[in-house]
Order: structure tokens, then sequence, then C-alpha cells
């Protein structure tokens, strides 16, 4: 397979109509709405997996579209293409135009740019040839067989993307990004005799390849993985009942995101579906809980420059100590709710539309010692790592499998323990936070939300945290 090339052109560069010309076009379509942008997007990506030392897979993508939107009030008019002519343009044009019969808006005024990169523009897929990013998979399966005879099976793979946006508005006004993202993910299965258990890591970012093919970056992952399968061959089945449950930093506020963050989208608050409707200026959790989304953190998986609306991502304070202060919001919501955009307008793609969605969502840290917080515990369970996980957005209840749990015997952490759920409500969670540790951490890089069916890198982190009175599901008894 060939070497892809680095794109000469910016998405709306490869349009058979000028800048100038698609701004003319939409500015005589999008008459009488409220808002609506056309999103040029322009795509690589590029993966492999490798199991058990054999490439298994490998595939190379280039996609690209426009996405044309018009906005009156509630209403929205929704049309793409993967044709980037004068054609499929009229087409769209005329597809969106019944959302504005009968209605005669304003149009909205464009985002205020600010000139800031959160990432750079290398293309992590023409960084390094695919020959180097295959033998550092091969090298990754050599050194995880080496470091232990218990390693029965190894699987890896590396992704990566480079997509280019444009986006214009019929103003005349135009936004462009140039997102990269890549994904290192190592899984291992250990055995002895007829038990065998998994473990599996995974790190990314906004960045290209080449950190990634380092084997100091590689190997730590292979470790991690290595001694999480290890610790679940010893585990017992968890135990059933209401307890005290510590959860460990960064990864473990997945549950902080599905939990707590999706009730906090705007659409949701807008509709009266989230259990935090109505609730802005009201005490939501304990004193020393903040919330906070943001995506202007360099380089991290769920950061952006630009949303998908050309909105400037910012640093969003969703719950300040206990008191809800805020929603993330999209354009369309926030001007239906009678606040500012905050960033959060995102898609999967030009063929998707746009909602509120989270960038990186994490609580602030509090001023315990972690080791003090465990002290204080006489009986509970330690999650320091999370599996999959369901949530109900309307109420808040939640299930969530710990991959990685202890049980805690006086103030120590006890024998590792296998099949523990946490069952909850994420707002009442809030409420029975009694410790906040000062180690706040942020995953590594894998989170991947999903929300109507459109998928979007997302990164998450809390700090240690004690909630008194959590109920666990397992197969043994309590106590």
């Amino acid at each position: 397979m060939a070497e892809p090339a680095h794109p000469p052109l910016m998405p709306i560069e490869r349009f058979d109509l000028s800048p100038d010309e698609l701004a003319r076009q939409l500015a005589d379509g999008l008459v009488g709405v409220d808002d609506g942008e056309l999103f040029v997007e322009y795509r690589e990506s590029e993966s492999f997996s490798l199991d058990d030392g054999r490439l298994k897979a490998a595939s190379f993508d280039r996609a690209q579209g426009f996405g044309l939107r018009a906005v009156a009030g509630e209403a929205v008019g929704y049309a793409h293409s993967p044709e980037l002519d004068a054609a499929a343009l009229r087409r769209a044009l005329a597809a969106i135009g019944a959302v504005r019969a009968g209605y005669q808006g304003s149009l909205a005024l464009p985002p205020v740019g600010t000139n800031q990169q959160r990432y750079g523009p290398q293309n992590p897929i023409a960084a390094a040839d695919q020959a180097a990013k295959v033998a550092m998979l091969e090298q990754l399966d050599r050194y995880a067989r080496d470091q232990d005879p218990r390693v029965r099976q190894v699987s890896a793979s590396l992704a990566g993307s480079w997509q280019a946006v444009d986006i214009l508005r019929p103003d005349g006004s135009r936004s462009r990004d140039v997102r990269p993202l890549v994904r290192l993910n190592v899984s291992l299965v250990v055995g002895v005799g007829d038990r065998v258990e998994t473990g599996s890591f995974g790190g990314g970012g906004r960045v290209g390849f080449d950190e990634w093919l380092q084997p100091e970056r590689w190997q730590g992952m292979v470790d991690e993985a290595l001694r999480q399968a290890l610790v679940k061959l010893d585990a017992q089945p968890a135990p059933a009942g209401e307890m005290t449950v510590v959860l460990g930093p960064g990864w473990p506020g997945i549950l902080l995101h599905e939990a707590v963050g999706h009730g906090l989208e705007g659409d949701f608050n807008r509709k009266g579906t989230s259990a935090f409707a109505g609730l802005l200026g009201q005490r939501v959790a304990v004193p020393g809980v903040t919330v906070v989304d943001d995506g202007t953190l360099d380089r991290r998986r769920g950061s952006l420059t630009i949303d998908d609306e050309g909105t400037p991502s910012a640093c969003n304070v969703l719950i300040e100590d206990g008191i809800l202060v805020g929603y993330m919001q999209d354009r369309q919501n926030a001007r239906l709710m009678g606040a500012k955009p905050t960033g959060n307008g995102r898609r999967q793609s030009y063929a998707h539309q746009v909602m509120p969605r989270m960038t990186n969502t994490y609580m602030l840290a509090g001023d315990r010692d972690p080791a003090e917080i465990l002290a204080g515990v006489k009986h509970g369970l330690f999650a320091a790592s999370f599996g999959g996980g369901q949530v109900d957005i309307t109420s808040g209840k939640f299930v969530f499998s710990a991959s990685e749990a202890y049980l805690i015997e006086h103030g120590r952490l006890g024998a590792p323990v296998k099949g523990a759920t946490l069952i909850g409500n994420g707002p009442d969670c809030l409420t029975k936070v009694r410790a906040i540790g000062n180690d706040l951490a942020l995953d590594h890089g894998i989170g991947t939300c999903g929300k109507d069916g459109q998928w979007v890198p997302v990164g998450v982190g809390q700090p240690t945290l004690l909630i008194e009175g959590l109920t666990v599901g397992g197969t043994a008894k309590l106590g």
C-alpha cells in the first residue's frame, strides 16, 4: 500500500466553486433563518491491528463532503453530500429550504475567533511510513511475551486520522481547523492452567504518530496491561450490597462523564429530559464539588481549537462548589435558552448534524491526601478502573462495571475482586461525596463518546473520590 500524500488543499478549496461564490449562494439560500453554515470536511484515516504476532488488518481511507444546515427556531434543515460541486450544493439548498417557510428570522452573528491553536497541524498518517508502524506493533508483541511466561495472547491496534474542516457562513465569515488524532491500544490474555484473564491499556491524543512509536511510550502501556491481567488472576468474587466506595483518579472519571456530564448538555435541559433541568443556580452537589468541561487543554483527545460550528473551545464551569452554574451549549440550544454558545457544538462528520457534546470533562481536585482518604474507610470497595456501563439521562440512574477493584479492610487495600458493578444515580452520587483527593488526573487518551448514533473523541478525569452508600453488585456476600 502506497504511503498517502499530505492533502495539498483545505476542504473548501476542493469545491468547484470559489469561496466568494459559495458565500454568495449561502447568503441567497439561507435568507430568513436564524442560523446556518456550510461545513466542509476532508479526512484521512488509517489503522493497523496485530494479533498473536500477525498483522490481521490494515486500512487506509479518504473521505470528503459537506453538510449544509439551516436553523429556524427549533426547526433544523440539514443536507449533506460527498460531492463538492455546484450541483450538489444547489440540491442541498433546495432540500433545506422548507425550514424557513413562513418564517422571518434574523441571522445570528458568527463566532468570534481567538487565533489560538490547541494542537499542531501535523498529519500523523504522513509523519511515519506504514512499515515503521507495523514494525512497532511487532516489537510490542515480542516485548509483551518476554515479560512473563503466563502471557498467552497479545493484541494491539494503532489508529490515526487527519481531519481538516472549513466552516463558511452566509455573511462570508470563515473558520477552519486541522485536527490530528492518534490512539494505541494493547490487550493481553494471561493464564495459569485453565484460568485465564485479560488486561488492557491504551493512550493517545491530538498528536502525530512519532511519539507513540517510541519504546518508552508503548512499553509502559504493555506493562500496565500485564499488571492488570495478573491482578485479575488472583481476584476473588466481589461482594454485593451497599458500601463505601472509593474511586481512583483519572479514568474512573468516565462515571462522572456518563452519569452527570450527559445530563448537563444543553439539548436535554432545554427539552426538560435531564435530571438537572431547571436547576441552574441551585445546589446539586456537596460543597467542594466543581465540575468543568474544558476543550482548551493542549493536545488532549477531547480538545478542539474550534467546535464544529466555528465557536472557539473554552473551559466551561458546569458545577461550582456544588452549585449548578451552566450547561454545555451549541449555537441553537444556547439561543433558545437565552445563553451563550460554549464551544460544545460537535458532529461525527459532515454527514451528521451538530449537537451539544462534551470535550474533556472532569472534577477539580480537593485538598485531601488520597492515602488519608483510604485510611478512613473501615470496610468498602476501591474501584481503580472501569469497563462498560449504562446510563439513563432522564433519571440519572447508572450501572457500571469495575475492570479493576479491591476490597478495603481497615483503611488498607485488601484482595482484588472481579465482577463488581456500581449501581446508583448520578445526581444522587454528587450529594454522597464525602472526600475529594488532591490528585486530579486525566485519562490517557482513550475516550470515545456515543450520543444519538454519533461518536466523537472525549477526555475524562477526576481526583480520588470517596462516595458513601453506593450499591455494589457482585456474587459474594457482604461482610
